[in-house]
């Protein structure tokens, strides 16, 4: 396993040196948003973190190596190469073993951070039952990373083009805990309320480390999803982004898109029918989760120690 990794000089610090650590992924980088916007939110939501006492540890697959920390060059890569491959876990050997270039998803970056003994990751959106799922068994292989897989993930909620309610069973059903951060609904994304319960309400980052510390102390396996909503002044009203997604899903369908184009599909298409709005949305969710889940860290590392 170690001949896989390799970690920039800041991040083999912190964790020789039992620091705490924040996860983040490169699909949102990749896949998820245009350039330069991409490669400036990448750089800030590090800087974020930093500033909230803990070190950041962006993940990415490059050279047949998982990356634990890239430098300023390698998030440029991930920024503009055209042929960056999504990868989740299924995509782990190919990608590997062919040397080629690869975003990891919250799966992908789940499954990483757990390899290297980091246990916080912050996201925008985890992602989970699409629409139609139980006709086309559309899910997303999140879902069961989150089941078996000990990192907890800040996240706005699940991404919303996606079927919130059947997403929270399949949490509920493999013993998933949702917590809300300071809030007692399940945000969704781009807004703050969804209509759905979370499982349990915590209001601040020594609560959420005191029941990471002692899910896993147990021995029970599974990350924890900590829904974290959008700050108020940047959400987007429930109703009308709704309305804004489902025209987006209907031309999906129309175009035959499927598989994994289709978020990076409908996230486009949403921004389009948005007028930017719900990209200036998507980087303020995730500057906000990056915030917090830094807090979580420190919390987390002085209670496991």
């Amino acid at each position: 396993m170690k001949a896989y990794l390799s970690y920039t000089d800041e991040v083999r610090n912190a964790l020789e040196n039992n620091l705490p650590v924040v996860a983040l992924e490169t699909t949102i980088i990749s896949h998820g948003m245009p350039y330069p916007q991409n490669i400036e939110m990448a750089k800030e939501v590090e800087q974020i973190i930093r500033d909230n006492g803990a070190v950041p540890a962006t993940i990415g697959i490059m050279n047949g190596q998982i990356k634990i920390g890239l430098s300023e060059s390698e998030l440029e890569e991930f920024a503009t190469n055209k042929s960056v491959e999504k990868v989740s876990r299924r995509d782990f050997p190919y990608i590997l073993a062919s040397g080629k270039i690869g975003a990891t998803t919250v799966a992908a970056t789940m499954i990483a951070a757990q390899l290297a003994g980091i246990r916080v990751f912050a996201t925008g959106g985890i992602g989970g039952v699409h629409r139609e799922g139980e006709v086309t068994w559309d899910v997303s292989a999140d879902l069961m990373e989150l089941a078996g897989t000990n990192v907890a993930v800040v996240c706005a909620g699940a991404k919303s083009i996606l079927d919130l309610g059947r997403t929270l069973e399949y949490l509920e059903t493999h013993g998933v805990p949702v917590v809300g951060y300071r809030t007692d609904e399940f945000p969704s994304f781009f807004a703050r309320e969804s209509g759905f319960g979370v499982d349990f309400r915590l209001d601040t980052p020594e609560q959420v480390g005191t029941l990471l510390d002692t899910k896993w102390k147990l021995g029970l396996n599974g990350g924890v999803v900590i829904a974290n909503p959008v700050p108020e002044s940047d959400a987007l009203e429930h109703d009308k982004i709704e309305a804004v997604i489902q025209q987006a899903l209907d031309e999906a369908k129309q175009n035959n898109i499927a598989g994994k184009k289709v978020t990076p599909f409908l996230l486009d298409k949403v921004k389009q029918l948005t007028a930017g709005k719900s990209l200036q949305t998507n980087i303020a969710l995730v500057r906000h989760n990056a915030a917090v889940a830094a807090q979580i860290a420190v919390a987390y590392n002085a209670k496991s120690k």
